[in-house]
């Protein structure tokens, strides 16, 4: 039988073998050196990303409404299929068909109810939450109201609350310029925005439209085709995350 002597040595030889592979100098630069680059890659930057999300044309599908209620109100009367779609204002097009069918046009998105009634582009909604639970990001909704806003207004806010909830009124930013916005990425499907600053502090993401299929980007633009996966929205976002992040 071992004495108990003999079994304490063996214990404390085990303890230094143990305390020397802890210690080791080599192992324990390679733990630090591990440590500090998982810290550099999970940095947080110095500021989040502020990120601009235009409402008609990206989150709701104004363009597909729009049509739907021409033809069920002016069944005899001529339309332009969202494949001969060109041109920001849909009503332009519209006017070439006579003046009488121009302002027909108009009233159509005028109406009480419209707005409201605009369906969720695929995948919008979903892309929308995800970002906004992004850490380091910040959404808001910039969005331009018609100048016949009676409906427009107060039907947009009602959009946001039964899509995206009550929370996102909160992020609402409501303006007929938004070059005077504040922001790293504005994303809109109007190809040329201007207003009263030039250049605007955003890049601006074109987001891909029947109407804009054919648009020629200009310097510093670059172009989302919807919310799909395959669109690599976040890429976009991280690539920003990283510019703005630069010292």
């Amino acid at each position: 039988m071992q004495s108990i002597h003999q079994r304490a040595c063996r214990n404390v030889a085990k303890h230094l073998n143990l305390c020397t592979d802890i210690l080791n100098p080599r192992q324990l630069g390679e733990t630090v050196v591990k440590r500090r680059k998982s810290t550099f890659f999970t940095m947080a930057p110095r500021r989040n990303l502020r990120v601009l999300l235009d409402m008609d044309g990206v989150l709701a599908d104004f363009e597909g409404q729009f049509l739907k209620n021409f033809r069920e109100k002016y069944p005899n009367d001529p339309f332009v299929p969202l494949e001969e779609r060109s041109g920001f204002y849909v009503t332009k097009q519209y006017y070439a068909f006579g003046q009488d069918v121009g302002t027909k046009a108009f009233g159509i998105y005028e109406e009480k109810g419209f707005f409201l009634s605009l369906q969720p582009l695929e995948g919008a909604i979903e892309a929308a939450r995800e970002m906004a639970e992004m850490e380091g990001v910040d959404v808001y909704i910039c969005t331009s109201p018609i100048k016949k806003y009676t409906h427009c207004v107060v039907e947009k806010y009602q959009w946001l609350d039964k899509h995206l909830g009550k929370e996102w009124m909160e992020k609402m930013i409501l303006t007929r310029d938004k070059t005077v916005v504040n922001g790293d990425l504005l994303i809109d499907d109007k190809p040329n925005i201007t207003g009263g600053m030039n250049p605007p502090k955003w890049q601006h993401v074109l987001f891909t439209s029947y109407h804009n299929r054919d648009f020629v980007l200009q310097d510093g633009q670059i172009r989302l085709d919807g919310w799909l996966p395959h669109s690599n929205w976040k890429g976009i976002l991280e690539q920003k995350r990283k510019e703005i992040d630069e010292p």
